[in-house]
């Protein structure tokens, strides 16, 4: 229990200096400041208790929302959206009672019986928290996506109530210190004190600001404006063993997915490991009639095979040829595909990516939009690709991570219809060829501060790094740069036209992922070179094909461009 309170309460506070927080951050800042009596006394300094007790309501507030809000609101056959919304009209009418006295006492009304609990918009503050808890949603990361898929399950046990509390704390952190930085300078400013009646309709017009801003998603519209200063450090924390073994990172167990981990990665005989977790958090579908949702429960009396993709990842781009066959094949047999497509970079949530994307696959399947990673965690799933296979019972009897067992999964395919359906007549089974690396190759290069593994130039391999240049001495199966270049966590671009990339490889194909617009010149082992047009969204552009053994490419970048990583085959 300890270990998962303070994986919670890290994962909060590495959460709460996000960017995430920064549209709520000027209303916390003066609700500190406020004042917290009634009347008009300028003398009076605002409650040493304030900041706390509002940071105190938006930590319930979240805590309930993200862990009852959801079944709640599903079994009352609410709109899941309606707790934001309660919380948008809350702030509004607290900012309309902070700035026309008259309003505010208009509110207070309802509890004037209650003796000593007078909780109008200036006392302690605790409706003004839950109101941001309901708002507020922290930037999705390892731990908030345990929580949800537990509260999503209504599955809620001592210590997810521990994790979300404790992930709750670690985010508001940060913002008791604003608010009490607020409370500070109304005590230490004489003008702040004498001036609580301009003060007061400050802080009202921002709350109605900020509400009308959610509204219209303005504030997360800035926030993409500003870079994300804490994705390094929520990447590495994401990855690190002790977080791993304190939330199964994947998912927590619940009693969907428990019996998961009794079936073997790519056995040779169908397993039996319980009937298949909910497809949970989806929040669009196409290629369905209407795209509209498929349910596993309406799908019982067929066998269902469930692919977890993503559109840019080469390992994926291998294996769907063989899922594209088998829905062909085994469609009007009985087998249903569902393709649950879970991002990797933040580009593959772009619903318009993902179909472009498919369509150039030339996937014809159901595909489920899973950008919060909830079916993906409640699959308790760490691979692209990874296929479910399911009988028509609804049992998952075959479980495959990555690439490869492409003749063992369809004849298990094969055998699930024949249970289902004794007399069905099957077509021959598909013959695309296995593409899978047999490992002699160079390994999926990423150029992402956060997921590089194989540089190989002297420099420190960081944003804070400009210039560049070529060793003298590159190993195998490495990169290196030359010139000036940003490093994103994600992607890298050249801040010159003469920035460059070396690639020492071993592979017959090489492709580059890459996004934006201008031009890409590559010169290969035998000093010939190649120029490549590059506009749009990201995707794989082939540098290299039909090669043998080892080679070296230099790849010059043009301003405009931005790398992602190099895949081989």
């Amino acid at each position: 229990m300890l270990s998962i309170i303070l994986i919670g309460f890290l994962g909060g506070l590495v959460t709460g200096i996000s960017p995430c927080i920064l549209p709520v951050l000027p209303v916390v800042f003066f609700s500190g400041g406020m004042q917290s009596g009634r009347g008009e006394d300028a003398a009076k300094a605002p409650s040493r208790w304030r900041p706390f007790v509002v940071i105190l309501g938006l930590v319930v507030s979240f805590s309930l929302v993200t862990l009852v809000g959801s079944l709640l609101l599903s079994l009352l056959g609410l709109p899941q959206d309606v707790l934001r919304w309660a919380g948008i009209v809350v702030l509004v009418l607290i900012g309309v009672g902070l700035m026309v006295p008259a309003f505010q006492h208009l509110l207070e009304k309802p509890f004037s019986r209650i003796p000593q609990k007078a909780v109008g918009t200036d006392r302690g503050g605790f409706g003004l928290g839950l109101a941001l808890g309901a708002v507020y949603v922290p930037c999705a990361g390892p731990v908030l996506a345990a929580i949800t898929v537990a509260g999503a399950t209504g599955r809620v046990g001592w210590d997810t109530v521990a994790l979300t509390l404790s992930f709750g704390i670690g985010a508001a952190i940060p913002l008791l210190i604003f608010a009490l930085a607020g409370r500070g300078v109304a005590e230490r400013i004489k003008a702040f004190r004498s001036r609580q009646r301009g003060i007061r309709i400050t802080g009202g017009a921002l709350m109605i600001a900020l509400a009308v801003g959610l509204v219209f998603d303005v504030p997360a519209q800035l926030q993409r404006l500003v870079p994300d200063y804490t994705a390094t450090l929520q990447d590495r924390f994401a990855q690190s063993d002790e977080v791993s073994e304190a939330l199964n990172l994947g998912g927590l167990v619940n009693d969907e997915n428990k019996h998961l981990d009794e079936c073997t990665n790519g056995a040779d005989e169908l397993e039996s490991c319980g009937t298949a977790p909910s497809l949970t958090g989806i929040t669009e579908w196409f290629n369905t009639d209407g795209n509209q949702p498929l349910s596993l429960d309406e799908l019982r009396g067929r066998v269902v095979l469930i692919d977890f993709w993503a559109y840019s990842c080469i390992n994926c781009q291998r294996s769907i040829p063989h899922v594209t066959a088998w829905y062909d094949a085994y469609k009007d047999a009985g087998l249903t595909v569902i393709g649950v497509h879970s991002p990797e970079y933040a580009f593959e949530k772009d619903i318009g990516n993902v179909k472009a994307g498919a369509e150039k696959l030339g996937i014809g399947y159901p595909v489920a939009i899973d950008n919060s990673l909830s079916t993906w965690t409640n699959y308790r799933n760490r691979y692209w690709p990874a296929h479910y296979l399911i009988d028509a019972e609804g049992t998952v009897r075959h479980i495959k991570f990555g690439e490869g067992g492409y003749d063992t999964t369809e004849k298990l395919i094969r055998q699930l219809l024949t249970d289902a359906t004794p007399d069905v007549d099957l077509p021959e089974p598909t013959d695309v060829a296995d593409t899978t690396p047999d490992g002699s190759q160079t390994p999926e290069t990423f150029l992402g501060t956060t997921k590089q593994v194989n540089f190989a130039g002297d420099e420190a391999y960081s944003a804070k790094t400009t210039d560049f240049s070529l060793p003298d001495d590159q190993p195998s199966d490495s990169f290196a740069l030359d010139g000036a270049w940003a490093l994103d966590t994600k992607s890298i671009s050249p801040r010159d036209e003469q920035a460059r990339i070396r690639l020492e490889y071993t592979a017959s194909t090489v492709k580059m992922v890459l996004s934006g617009s201008g031009t890409v010149t590559v010169k290969h082992s035998d000093g010939t070179t190649d120029s490549i047009s590059v506009s749009g969204v990201p995707r794989a552009y082939e540098l290299v094909t039909d090669h043998e053994g080892a080679g070296t490419l230099t790849v010059t970048v043009s301003a405009g461009v931005d790398a992602y990583s190099f895949t081989f085959g």
